[in-house]
């Protein structure tokens, strides 16, 4: 089958197309036939450093995510599986490839009536996203700053925040990503390059009730200061290249909350089936933004490492 190989750590052109050999089924696991990837930041920065949270031995075919069709099934696995639309994360590995073997629960089935690559794009994005506003316990009124607006994660936090009653404000890097957030229905969106966007953020609101921070560093510190007390602040991605470095005692002084949630697995799974069932009755979007063939992982790295991406980023098999 056709993979993309990741043999020592390094820049995107460390991705290199190549043969690998067709996996099979064992006991309990299925096999899934693969039309669509997700990439996400972690991976650039594994396939970069060996960090985050995944393991494996180079020579790995990287990719965490992949929606497809369940073609074969191994030994005590019902069979009527087969022909089924499903998207299931890998354990970590083998994502970017034709077939993955993955143990038969992993696996998640495609709601009717939702196109297989918009499930895919939900996958990993859309159960963060469900996590991090559960975690936040939104109350209807609330203000809401949404850095990393137009990213994966962002994108269906603005929906999912509005959904809850929040007032939304997205901010996002650049003149296209404002536009792209106005186009998309979101009218208090600010631009986190111009120097101002806090001042902007305030005229508009009078302050913040919860941040959710997916880009860390110096603009984290920046959105801190929106918020009162009672306020949270929730950090999920480090687009910056730095987590958020707020001492916990001056939250404290500031009566602010600072969380970096996690969930167990029944609680992520139910997260995604949540977002599934979501997007497939209409009630939420995901942007896929960017397209490359497997055979351009390397270039699908390298724009997201760009920040020049918006949405969802999905090789195409």
């Amino acid at each position: 089958m056709r993979a993309v190989w990741l043999r020592e750590f390094g820049g995107p052109e460390a991705l290199v197309p190549g043969p690998a050999p067709d996996p099979a089924p064992g006991p309990d696991q299925v096999l899934i036939e693969v039309a669509h990837a997700n990439l996400t930041f972690v991976e650039t920065m594994f396939r970069s450093t060996g960090f985050g949270p995944f393991t494996g031995s180079l020579p790995l075919i990287p990719g965490n995510g992949v929606g497809g069709v369940i073609t074969q099934v191994g030994l005590g696995v019902d069979p009527a599986l087969v022909g089924r639309r499903v998207v299931s994360s890998t354990g970590g590995s083998g994502g970017y490839a034709e077939r993955v073997v993955v143990d038969r629960d992993a696996p998640f089935a495609v709601p009717d009536g939702l196109p297989l690559d918009q499930a895919v794009a939900l996958l990993a994005d859309g159960r963060t996203a469900a996590m991090l506003v559960h975690a936040a316990g939104l109350r209807g009124g609330e203000r809401v700053l949404v850095e990393a607006a137009a990213g994966g994660v962002g994108g269906l936090l603005t929906q999912l925040a509005t959904a809850a009653g929040a007032r939304v404000v997205a901010a996002a890097g650049g003149a296209r990503k404002v536009a792209l957030l106005r186009e998309r229905g979101l009218d208090a969106v600010v631009d986190y390059r111009q120097p101002d966007w806090t001042a902007r953020v305030r005229a508009a609101t009078g302050g913040i009730d919860v941040v959710f921070d997916g880009v860390g560093g110096r603009l984290a510190r920046e959105a801190f200061d929106l918020l009162g007390p009672g306020g949270r602040m929730l950090s999920f991605g480090l687009a910056s290249g730095a987590w958020a470095d707020l001492p916990a005692d001056l939250a404290a002084a500031r009566g602010v909350t600072l969380l970096r949630p996690s969930a167990a697995p029944a609680e992520l799974r139910a997260f995604t089936e949540q977002v599934l069932a979501e997007a497939a009755a209409g009630r939420l979007r995901p942007l896929i933004g960017q397209r490359f063939p497997l055979d351009r992982a390397a270039d699908a790295h390298a724009a997201i490492e760009s920040r020049a991406t918006v949405g969802k980023t999905l090789l195409d098999l």
